[in-house]
């Protein structure tokens, strides 16, 4: 069996996994917390608005709403997981020619499981923020993080308003440290869960009063900031997805003051594509 059939058998299998389950009604059935989740979301963005002259359906509220069902359960189904698993089946074929057959060093799928779900958690959230990191310095990668940047008025949807591109940098670069961990992100519903509610928290119409709290988790008061059409620091500030926490070890976070009217974006978006097919082919023609 060549590689491209192994990894194509391999993303079949999931993907009979994936449509078997998909509707089951089960705790541990990941699409109702999806739907659970961002209802929940939606609904405190209407009752306790933090930009109350917003309406419920903001801008671009259903082109949101379609990358949400796009970006989760779309796209792996077309090609997203199938693209993940060549890359990775192929860079470890080239691993075995050098007598490299096993990656996780470490192993630590034989510690207790609660404790391999915080140390996946937070070495998975540092890898996503050097990532995020990435996606700002480096231009070409910019290019594909534009469309989340796209975003005009912010809404718990926009969590998963972001380019296909940007989706296959995050599954391949973290593959590498987590597989020399032995650890692997599918088998942590929970971590899913708990992630999906913070990105949603992020990005939704409401404001959240952490306490000391806004040092280790980020929230809509400090990731407003990360979309201010006028990036600050160059680069950007607030990269954390889960975790607030890196920007204030790295010194790259930004609250000067609450950023609730602030215009988002980033310079130059009145030319950039508002419709998802000019979107989903940005910088590919």
């Amino acid at each position: 069996m060549s590689k491209i059939e192994f990894a194509f058998a391999t993303f079949t299998k999931s993907l009979g996994d994936y449509f078997s389950g998909l509707f089951h009604l089960s705790w541990n059935n990941f699409f109702w917390w999806f739907i659970g989740i961002s209802l929940f979301f939606w609904l405190l963005e209407i009752i306790i608005p933090w930009r109350k002259k917003q309406s419920i359906f903001r801008k671009d509220f259903f082109l949101d709403g379609f990358y949400m069902f796009f970006n989760m359960y779309i796209l792996p189904v077309i090609g997203l997981n199938f693209l993940a698993n060549l890359v990775n089946t192929y860079f470890l074929g080239l691993l075995a020619l050098i007598g490299i057959t096993r990656l996780d060093i470490f192993n630590l799928s034989t510690v207790p499981i609660g404790l391999q779900l915080v140390i996946l958690f937070i070495i998975r959230d540092f890898i996503h923020f050097n990532i995020h990191r990435l996606l700002h310095r480096v231009n070409w990668m910019w290019e594909f993080h534009k469309v989340h940047h796209s975003v005009k008025e912010m809404g718990f949807a926009a969590h998963l308003r972001f380019h296909w591109v940007e989706g296959v940098f995050y599954q391949m670069l973290q593959f590498i440290p987590l597989a020399l961990l032995g650890l692997s992100v599918t088998d942590f519903t929970i971590l899913y869960i708990f992630t999906l509610a913070i990105g949603h928290s992020n990005h939704s119409n409401y404001f959240l009063p952490l306490g000391w709290l806004k040092y280790v988790l980020n929230n809509p008061q400090m990731h407003i900031w990360h979309h201010y059409k006028y990036l600050p620091m160059k680069y950007g500030a607030n990269f954390g997805l889960t975790l607030s926490l890196w920007d204030y070890l790295f010194k790259t976070d930004y609250i000067p003051n609450s950023g609730r009217d602030k215009e988002l974006g980033f310079t130059g978006d009145e030319k950039f594509p508002n419709r998802f097919v000019g979107q989903f082919i940005w910088k590919l023609k």
